[in-house]
């Protein structure tokens, strides 16, 4: 989730639609359901995805957020600025066949399909605490594997220090940059370690069926001590580089957007504290709750030992 420059805020955006409009409908639309009971998330029937689900040791206790809500309130620019959006433009976006080219400093470049991508690892549901930088929080029932199962086959070179990433882009089907006022095609950054890290997931589904169009089909990382713009959608390409890759909200506005994008009570944005989150779902305004540092996910933090987390935000 993403906040623009104080010039471009449109209260719109920063506040969901449902409430600003009409407080009964976001209230249908917000509130925290099982998954054997939430809604589908449009008037297309939901590929469901093959074979068995296990559960993610790393998934939260915490009810997910419904599925009606968590698919027609997110980003994704290239379908549009405005969070309601995305989900009216993306419904014809066609993501087969699609390939992924892994290449830069490895030994063994490839590009895969996404049929010899869902086969190298057994499908996880891994729900999993995810906060925007604008403030709000969701729980979100992903399905994928470690992203790291997919890196390992091309096998990275002691040059490799972190991994670039590239979301699809098409200027026939999708907003162009002026329209969305950042540059496409969208492009995303991990040092290796992070991406290898198994919190890092590699997300296909949500709720057990494939990721709609506007969740970033077919599919995106999941990255829940992260901010959510760390977690690029549409992913098409991936390359391993040796110095830090530019991203393409650092680019945009870098004393708002760091490239690490650690969730981090202490750090705040520009134009408002970080200390706390309003969960949405929980009710018609949602539930405001402190935030926890790596979104509670004290996993990673020996990744960051020894790091000035305030410096490198």
């Amino acid at each position: 989730m993403i906040i623009r420059k104080p010039a471009q805020f449109r209260y719109s955006q920063i506040t969901p639609r449902q409430v600003y409009m009409n407080r009964r409908r976001f209230l249908a639309a917000g509130t925290v359901g099982l998954s054997a009971l939430a809604r589908p998330f449009g008037a297309r029937a939901a590929a469901r995805l093959p074979g068995t689900i296990t559960k993610s040791p790393f998934s939260t206790e915490e009810a997910p957020t419904s599925q009606q809500a968590l698919t027609t309130y997110n980003n994704f620019y290239e379908f549009g600025t405005g969070k309601d959006e995305p989900a009216k433009n993306a419904k014809n976006f066609h993501t087969t066949p699609w390939t992924v080219s892994i290449e830069g400093a490895v030994a063994k470049p490839k590009t895969l399909d996404l049929d010899a991508i869902m086969k190298l690892a057994p499908l996880e549901e891994c729900i999993y605490r995810h906060r925007c930088v604008e403030g709000w929080s969701f729980v979100i029932p992903w399905v994928g594997f470690p992203l790291s199962a997919l890196l390992k086959q091309v096998e990275p070179t002691p040059k490799a220090k972190y991994v670039a990433f590239q979301s699809y882009y098409d200027p026939k089907q999708m907003l162009s940059s002026r329209e969305a006022h950042i540059q496409f095609p969208y492009i995303e950054g991990l040092r290796l370690d992070e991406a290898m890290h198994p919190l890092a997931l590699l997300a296909v589904g949500i709720y057990g069926d494939a990721l709609p169009p506007q969740n970033g089909a077919p599919l995106r990382l999941a990255l829940p001590w992260k901010y959510g713009f760390k977690s690029i959608k549409s992913i098409a390409k991936i390359r391993f580089v040796e110095s830090q890759p530019p991203t393409t909200w650092n680019l945009e506005w870098p004393e708002a957007y760091g490239f690490y994008a650690n969730v981090n009570p202490e750090v705040d944005h520009p134009t408002h504290s970080q200390a706390t989150e309003v969960r949405l779902g929980v009710s018609v305004f949602g539930m405001r709750m402190k935030t926890r540092m790596f979104n509670g996910y004290d996993q990673v933090a020996s990744l960051y030992s020894g790091m000035n987390l305030h410096r490198s935000y």
